[in-house]
């Protein structure tokens, strides 16, 4: 079996960090009763208002049958409600109700624990290069293939 050195992987370490930082929200986001995925649609819907369920199984990267049940949960406890558009009545938009507006509070206060956490021992200057590097980890692999990975605005 070839061999492959993990350890100097940014792949690797780009996913391991990826899967320690999920699970840590998921920890705190389950103390208040939220699960991961409802802080993703909360979440994409408090930065962009209004999605399509297509836009928003993209964006999550879940088949839009996942999304649909987890959406149906969520119209049952009247966090978002779900509209024809216009002129297509076989497209659903996607918007928050007022109900979910303390628990957008509660994402966003699980999100900064979180990140605290995670930069602990960093200063502001690795922060930012951090962050650099990953928008520009990001752009590469958008520029050789845009088609798979959209950009996110």
């Amino acid at each position: 079996m070839r061999q492959y050195d993990f350890e100097s992987s940014v792949g690797y370490w780009l996913g391991t960090a990826t899967q320690s930082y999920q699970r840590a929200l998921n920890a705190e986001l389950e103390k208040y009763g939220i699960t991961y995925r409802q802080s993703h649609v909360i979440g994409w819907l408090a930065k962009d208002k209004e999605l399509c369920q297509t836009e928003l199984a993209e964006r999550m990267m879940i088949e839009p049958p996942t999304l649909v049940r987890i959406l149906d949960r969520m119209e049952q406890a009247k966090l978002i409600e779900r509209t024809e558009a216009y002129g297509d009545r076989r497209k659903k938009i996607i918007r928050l109700l007022p109900a979910a507006e303390p628990i957008w509070e509660k994402i966003v206060d699980c999100v900064l624990d979180v990140r605290a956490m995670a930069v602990e021992n960093f200063t502001a200057e690795e922060i930012q290069s951090l962050i650099a590097g990953l928008r520009k980890l990001h752009d590469n692999v958008v520029a050789q293939i845009p088609e798979v990975v959209q950009p996110v605005s």
